[in-house]
């Protein structure tokens, strides 16, 4: 019971980290979304190299195949494009649009699920995907368009997540694959900004340098955190501490942003909460059944 008080702890810390992401981003300005990018890649290669290095972990590399390269070389475009669209809503005030990502995503990996592994859905899962459609097409009303930046983190985050299922390869090792693929075109890309004179590092303020080296760190603890809470607590925990990461990017969004919430968006909300309430009730109810039931298949202990 300790070790799994200890995963939950670690989980609440890394939802919670990631959940206030929205107050990190527009610490790096005047960088522009690319080049923040280009540095988070950077210098999370960096931070996961020597975590590696730290505990001597090196050994993975020689085992891995040539499936499961191919499969973390798409998982890195696909996270480069999530990362890339959540620091643009970060640093472009639609901070509540960007938690929304986060908050239909659960939805999102069942959809996949469904189409893709050819999972079957219980009623009340396509209740909850049918509320998460409802909700946008609410909340493309009330935009006035589609909820593009939500919608673009929720899908490529959910197809991340499903391609590092795939892959099977643990947390640290796969970042430093990913990132090491990405390092070519972010390292091009910092040269051809520092050959153009645009270049922010170095050329504003030593603390904004180390805000931007920062950024390895940043997006390596919470997944290291994680990771250790993935193995000490239940899949279903798991599933419940993920939605601290989007309520705290909503709450950054309305309190400290200050962004628009018509009434219109709290009613598209509210569907996506009653859509993952509905999800989540079902995830726990269906856990609770599995563990009867395994527990009445288990054979009585002879007494003695």
């Amino acid at each position: 019971m300790p070790d799994q008080r200890r995963g939950v702890l670690f989980g609440v810390a890394a939802y919670a980290m990631w959940g206030l992401f929205p107050l990190y981003w527009p610490l790096l300005k005047p960088s522009g979304p690319i080049e923040i990018l280009a540095h988070r890649m950077a210098w999370s290669l960096v931070a996961v190299v020597v975590i590696l290095a730290v505990r001597r972990h090196w050994s993975w590399f020689r085992q891995l195949t040539r499936r499961q390269f191919a499969l973390l070389a798409l998982a890195a475009v696909v996270i480069t494009v999530n990362w890339g669209t959540y620091i643009y809503a970060v640093n472009t005030n639609h901070v509540v649009e960007s938690a929304l990502g986060y908050f239909i995503n659960p939805l999102i990996s069942v959809l996949f699920g469904t189409v893709l592994l050819k999972e079957r859905l219980r009623p009340m899962q396509w209740a909850a995907v049918g509320f998460g459609a409802l909700a946008v097409v609410v909340l493309t009303i009330d935009y006035g368009r589609p909820p593009w930046i939500a919608l673009t983190l929720g899908f490529s985050f959910g197809l991340y997540g499903l391609i590092k299922k795939q892959a099977n390869v643990g947390a640290a090792e796969s970042m430093t694959v990913e990132t090491l693929i990405l390092l070519a075109p972010a390292l091009a890309y910092l040269i051809y900004l520092e050959n153009a004179g645009t270049a922010t590092f170095g050329h504003t303020s030593p603390g904004h340098a180390l805000l931007l080296a920062g950024a390895g760190v940043i997006t390596a603890i919470p997944l290291l955190c994680f990771t250790a809470a993935a193995i000490r607590v239940p899949l279903s925990t798991i599933g419940l501490l993920q939605y601290i990461a989007p309520v705290l990017q909503f709450l950054c969004g309305v309190l400290i942003a200050h962004e628009t919430m018509p009434p219109s968006r709290w009613i598209g909300f509210s569907i996506v909460w009653l859509a993952l309430a509905v999800f989540t009730y079902d995830s726990i109810r269906t856990a609770r059944r599995n563990q009867i039931r395994l527990r009445e298949s288990q054979p009585e202990r002879a007494t003695t």
